[in-house]
């Protein structure tokens, strides 16, 4: 039985894919309600940790996440989403979040 271990503001490390090209698009924060609504309605919700609100992921740019798959890491404490993107992950626009080296090259 997965136990999902949420950290003490009741949050969990969420690692969005993109279920074909296998790229990461991005890292985001999840509490109960936001996997709840993930599950039942099969797109992406987070927790805004700056906002401190659920989001729908795409609600205004339209760029959605359909989840083909939520997995979980061995230690229960991050999930990984496997999801058909609609759209940039990024707000920037870009295909995913993760467009820049350390050095502050792009990608």
């Amino acid at each position: 039985m997965i136990e999902i271990k949420w950290d003490a503001r009741g949050l969990v490390p969420t690692v969005v894919q993109d279920a074909h090209t296998h790229q990461v698009l991005m890292v985001a924060y999840m509490n109960a309600e936001a996997l709840r609504l993930t599950k039942e309605t099969g797109e992406a919700h987070f927790w805004s940790r700056s906002r401190e609100e659920l989001w729908h992921k795409g609600a205004t740019s339209g760029n959605i996440q359909r989840v083909v798959e939520i997995r979980v890491d061995c230690d229960e404490d991050t999930l990984l989403l496997l999801v058909e993107p609609d759209g940039p992950a990024c707000h920037t626009g870009e295909v995913s979040c993760f467009y820049r080296t350390v050095e502050g090259e792009h990608v």
